[in-house]
């Protein structure tokens, strides 16, 4: 088993925890970033660990940020890939036996190393069951596949970043008038309201 691994800057420590452990098991990885404690964006790092998953160099991935959840976001646009945020080791041994999660994802916000390598370990340890499980996957490929955008040809590829928006134009601000009070009756003291 071979495992592709990536964080943001907020899970440095923790993927290092993580590669620690996964050396004490002598399980293979490769560190696909960040390096750094500067600001980064998760979804690249995703991207990254997804695609060497789907290239058939790595069997599963771990992934963290924050909490764990932007990053199983960003890794389950790619069809082929299984990924979910766990806070502890049951879901995540029962995400690998029922639902053949092939990335784990875990946030350094939420959990701290002992707890995380636990999970890791779980997960590792777990294997998918198949049978009525293996259905439902299959179910999830199908949907999968059947919500893919054609390919369209004949055009540019999006660029890699959206372009910057112009600056707004100021604008006046428009005059906002108190809305009209509605008539007063006068009543008659006169008269009898009963």
């Amino acid at each position: 088993m071979k495992i592709a691994i990536g964080c943001d800057h907020t899970a440095l420590a923790l993927k290092e925890t993580i590669k620690n452990y996964l050396d004490s098991r002598m399980i293979p990885y490769e560190d696909f970033g960040t390096f750094t404690s500067e600001s980064s964006d998760y979804p690249r790092i995703a991207e990254l660990v997804s695609k060497a998953i789907l290239s058939g160099q790595f069997d599963r991935g771990i992934l963290m940020c924050g909490t764990g959840i932007g990053m199983s976001i960003s890794a389950n646009k790619f069809p082929g890939i299984r990924a979910t945020a766990v806070s502890e080791p049951y879901s995540a041994i029962l995400a690998r036996r029922h639902n053949n999660v092939n990335v784990l994802c875990f946030g350094a916000r939420v959990v701290a190393g002992g707890l995380a390598t636990l999970i890791t370990e779980g997960w590792l340890n777990a294997s998918f069951e198949g049978g009525r499980h293996q259905r439902r996957v299959d179910m999830i490929t199908r949907i999968e596949q059947r919500n893919l955008l054609p390919a369209v040809e004949n055009h540019q590829a999006l660029p890699a970043e959206p372009p910057a928006e112009p600056p707004a134009e100021p604008s006046a601000e428009p005059s906002i008038e108190p809305p009209a009070e509605p008539p007063v009756e006068e009543i008659d003291e006169d008269s009898d309201l009963t």
